[in-house]
């Protein structure tokens, strides 16, 4: 089986790591060819891994466009291994809180740029998978309490979805037997930010920040505007369809397993500037 992973970041790396031990052979395409990967630029290479590859999944985000099929849509396009895409729930905008699968909408939130790639990537016959907030070994609420770096942020009403990055893994390759199309993979409980930041600093042995409101954060443009939409994910599609189950179904469960097998250096009980749980 012959994998190619466009972008080596935290989701591709993790998959890379997954099947590498079952006799995958791996290839991945970055910006700039860093750690063995290939280049953008070498166009011949990557061409050649995408017309033999068994599985392609791209884990890049798109800026104005999408990178990938700005580089190498023809490509793709001809392709004969099976495609997958990791796209965002951010697709689905503002639903005041209530549950989305994938029969809803797209387009009305403020990512124009994501929407415009999902809906390539699923005219290509592509998996399309909807992350929310990812979070896993080193990229967690328990790593910015213990940096001294989260904040509780206050929104009456507002919640998130997540997904712990191992169920993401298994997620992606359950996905491997899945009919084309979209697919939503997140946890059960979509919770409040400041519930998730509370109980990671219970499981830190420190005292929680403040709740503070949202105007009076140090927020970024960016993570401000992520403010602005409050949806839950509905993810049974996956679970009826495909027999994925998340091993981790809520936040809870996914902080004590991190906070059992690593131990976040405390620097600070104090919080600094205000981030958020998703990616």
């Amino acid at each position: 089986m012959r994998l190619l992973i466009f972008g080596l970041g935290y989701t591709g790396s993790a998959l890379a790591r997954h099947l590498a031990p079952g006799g995958w052979r791996i290839a991945a395409v970055t910006r700039d060819g860093r750690d063995g990967s290939i280049a953008f630029a070498d166009r011949e290479r990557a061409a050649f891994e995408i017309d033999h590859a068994t599985h392609i999944v791209s884990t890049v985000a798109p800026d104005a466009a999408d990178p990938i099929l700005a580089a190498f849509g023809p490509e793709l396009a001809r392709a004969r291994g099976w495609l997958g895409y990791l796209s965002s729930t951010g697709v689905y905008g503002d639903t005041r809180g209530a549950w989305v699968d994938e029969t809803a909408t797209t387009g009305g939130g403020r990512r124009t740029a994501r929407t415009e790639a999902d809906a390539a990537w699923l005219a290509l016959g592509a998996r399309v998978f909807r992350l929310p907030g990812i979070y896993g070994p080193g990229r967690s609420p328990l790593d910015r309490a213990a940096r001294g770096d989260a904040a509780r942020i206050h929104v009456p009403g507002q919640v998130f979805s997540r997904i712990h990055l191992d169920d993401l893994v298994a997620g992606i390759v359950t996905g491997f037997d899945a009919p084309r199309g979209a697919w939503n993979l997140a946890d059960d409980l979509p919770a409040p930010q400041s519930d998730v930041v509370a109980y990671a600093c219970r499981l830190l042995g420190i005292p929680p920040p403040p709740l503070i409101a949202l105007g009076e954060a140090r927020l970024s443009p960016q993570a401000r505007a992520f403010y602005s939409e409050n949806r839950r994910v509905a993810n049974g599609k996956a679970k009826r369809l495909l027999g994925w189950r998340p091993r981790f179904p809520d936040y809870r469960l996914g902080l004590r397993a991190l906070s059992a097998s690593t131990s976040p250096i405390i620097t600070s009980a104090a919080p600094a500037t205000a981030s958020s749980d998703q990616r």
